[in-house]
């Protein structure tokens, strides 16, 4: 019976020794899969934030911008209330206080006007016509509508009459 016996805890052993590697890889799975998964959730942690922080960002910018036009807003009331009197000195003045509030207010925020002096440039401008002139053909002759890009990037191009050379 000893004999039994310790023939059986040989087998038992010689049975762990076997299923170590099992059991070892199953714990290293499970190790795995849990790291896994803590990545995942902090990723969609990480993902969410970022989202948030670009929502708070935009509500910033358009903070930022609205802040600036407020003032802009006051003076066209007050331009409107000189035109309500008929005080047409006051208001051209009034309405180039607005003009110049507002540009300077656009162009703290990155909004320059595209020069459209000498040649036509496809990228910016617009052709809306060409005329014949005594300008170089090409050359931009006459400005229909401004345009502008806000920081590298075209807003809206200039609106442009080109010159198509000599009459001929």
């Amino acid at each position: 019976m000893d004999e039994e016996r310790v023939m059986d805890e040989e087998n038992v052993q010689q049975a762990e020794v076997e299923e170590d590697p099992l059991v070892a890889v199953a714990r290293e799975r499970d190790e795995y899969l849990d790291t896994l998964q803590r990545v995942k959730a902090e990723f969609d942690n990480y993902r969410k934030r970022v989202a948030r922080d670009q929502q708070e960002l935009a509500a910033r910018a358009n903070e930022r911008l609205v802040g600036q036009l407020v003032p802009v807003l006051d003076d066209l009331e007050r331009a409107l209330e000189a035109a309500a009197e008929h005080e047409e000195a006051k208001l051209e003045e009034g309405v180039r206080l607005v003009h110049r509030a507002l540009a300077d207010a656009l162009g703290r925020e990155g909004l320059a006007e595209i020069p459209t002096d000498g040649k036509f440039d496809p990228h910016t401008q617009e052709a809306l016509l060409s005329q014949p002139s005594a300008a170089e053909e090409g050359t931009v002759i006459q400005v229909l509508q401004k345009g502008y890009t806000l920081g590298d990037r075209v807003l809206r191009p200039a609106r442009v009459v080109i010159s198509s050379g000599a009459d001929g």
